[in-house]
């Protein structure tokens, strides 16, 4: 992979980019968050870490600047700020995934080699439509009603996801190996909040509610609330 590091602390920087040649991959390291989202619009990453904490930009305001120039590329936050706010915080200004500091670098490395994977999206029908929602894969836009609705990266694949599944249960396992790509339970609320981002963006303004929760066994897409 081709990674961007942005992180201010330079012997961790210096540690984690080492492991990370040691296991095959080009690194490119950034020690402010100005620094970081200049060299993110100048060359193309497979996945971009990030920490949160950083001088000149921090590593939220850093993500949400890329987001709203329709930078798809994933990230992965690395923060100490490990409360349930603060993980929230980090995906709803686009993250992917969220690691707490200290963590192991096996660990790590396995979200990125998920995160990568999640981009290699195998070919498929450019149009999914359930009701009156509509997702064109091709010009990668969502509307429901005919209006456009903005969507983060994970939501999108959050949303195709469900589409591809419409009318069935979906449970939190198949959400987190096929949306994540995590083969455990990371016993965050990870989906929680990105299930509660995405159903105020395609059913609150909307009718009938398409996306529903199956108490006890997940969530379903649909017109029927059966």
């Amino acid at each position: 992979m081709n990674l961007l590091l942005v992180e201010d602390d330079f012997d961790a920087a210096k540690s984690l980019i080492r492991g990370l040649h040691r296991s095959g991959h080009e690194v490119d390291h950034a020690g402010t968050g100005t620094e970081g989202l200049n060299l993110a619009r100048r060359s193309q990453y497979d996945v971009l870490i990030i920490d949160r904490m950083l001088p000149e930009l921090d590593g939220l305001s850093l993500l949400a600047s890329l987001r709203e120039e329709n930078d798809a590329t994933p990230v992965l936050i690395l923060s100490a700020l490990g409360e349930v706010d603060d993980r929230v915080a980090g995906l709803r200004a686009g993250g992917d995934d969220y690691l707490i500091k200290p963590y192991a670098f096996a660990e790590l490395l396995a979200r990125l080699e998920g995160l990568e994977r999640r981009q290699r999206v195998e070919p498929a029908v450019a149009r999914l439509q359930v009701a009156d929602l509509v997702f064109d894969r091709d010009r990668h836009r969502v509307t429901r009603q005919g209006q456009t609705i903005r969507l983060q990266p994970r939501e999108m694949r959050l949303l195709e996801y469900l589409m591809r599944h419409a009318e069935q249960v979906v449970t939190r396992a198949m959400l987190l190996e096929n949306v994540w790509d995590y083969h455990f339970d990371p016993q965050t609320n990870v989906i929680d909040v990105h299930i509660s981002r995405l159903r105020a963006k395609i059913d609150r303004d909307f009718s009938p509610p398409l996306l529903h929760t199956v108490r006890g066994a997940g969530y379903r897409l649909g017109v029927s609330e059966d």
